[in-house]
């Protein structure tokens, strides 16, 4: 389906639950979150019927994601049963991989077909710290069963942060000379706990990488593949993403909507503006009606964020609130 200014919106992220095991410092507080009440979240079965009604209006691609998405009991039934809808191509899932190495298997079952691992240092005691807690260890388990159990695309999310791991590039780009996987330096957006953090603008990522390393450009034929623009060195097994949503918006050629945990359709990370559809879901609204509702909110979709002005219509919610 084609939105107002008519971009194809074809990608669909459904945020599971807002619960994490983490605490990462850019995305939240360590104490005090008042999380969703079960009852709060949509069931599988509402999700169902969203995705149902989406991918009837041109959805293809699918991206289960938190808050920490395993967390939640069931999820490879959930991906199973969104694979059953002749519309979707692809279903994919973000984590921090803590959990991959106990489900991996039965996510691979269930026909999952991409996985993206969020890793922002290859430093145990610093992820810990970043992290609150977390064990590198287990996440780098759960990335090797991903490739040994042939995940078809298995990629990390890497934030640069200043003063924080920006002296990790070249760590990160070296784990992609040795192994068949994507590395996507992701800009730090300005949303919640992130707005006390400085970020590392890709342009100063990639001088850093040219520094040390020719960078060839890598054409992506299938353009589902995202916003990223793809590089290889010389002799890299996999590829260096770099992902710009400030330094070089690619809102034009955004094609993607958001379903949060609590059910509201989102059409873009920073306004705030969306259809509640679990109160129509619940208030009995049919199925033909709700159609009606999510076309208007695809055709609706903003042209672009705000991050650098002041809006007041911009959203107060964080990250894992939204969904990742």
């Amino acid at each position: 389906m084609l939105d107002q200014f008519g971009r194809n919106i074809n990608y669909f992220r459904i945020s599971v639950t807002d619960q994490c095991n983490l605490r990462c410092i850019y995305c939240m507080p360590d104490k005090g979150i008042d999380f969703l009440k079960e009852e709060k979240l949509l069931s599988f079965d509402e999700i169902y019927k969203v995705v149902k009604i989406v991918a009837s209006l041109g959805i293809s691609k699918v991206r289960i994601t938190g808050g920490e998405p395993l967390t939640r009991k069931d999820i490879p039934k959930l991906i199973h049963h969104i694979k059953t809808l002749p519309q979707i191509e692809e279903v994919c899932l973000t984590t921090n991989g803590i959990f991959l190495e106990r489900y991996i298997d039965e996510l691979i079952k269930a026909g999952l077909d991409g996985v993206n691992i969020s890793l922002d240092t290859l430093k145990d005691e610093r992820y810990k710290e970043m992290t609150r807690g977390g064990s590198l260890e287990q996440v780098i388990r759960g990335i090797h069963l991903s490739l040994e159990r042939g995940i078809k695309r298995v990629k990390l999310n890497t934030v640069m942060i200043k003063g924080e791991n920006d002296d990790e590039i070249m760590d990160f780009v070296e784990l992609v000379e040795k192994n068949p996987i994507d590395v996507r330096f992701i800009e730090l957006m300005p949303i919640g706990e992130g707005k006390a953090f400085q970020a590392v603008s890709n342009d100063e990522v990639q001088e850093r990488i040219l520094k040390e390393r020719d960078l060839i450009a890598y054409r992506v034929e299938n353009r589902r593949l995202g916003p990223a623009s793809y590089f290889k060195t010389p002799h890299s097994k996999g590829r260096i993403g770099f992902i710009s949503p400030m330094s070089h918006m690619f809102c034009r050629k955004c094609n993607r909507m958001r379903l949060t945990s609590e059910g509201f359709l989102r059409q873009c990370l920073h306004w705030k503006d969306g259809i509640h559809l679990r109160k129509m879901i619940r208030d009995g609204m049919e199925d033909k009606e709700l159609k009606k509702m999510i076309e208007k909110g695809i055709y609706n979709k903003p042209n672009k964020h705000g991050f650098k002005q002041n809006c007041i219509d911009e959203d107060s919610k964080r990250m894992f609130q939204i969904g990742g």
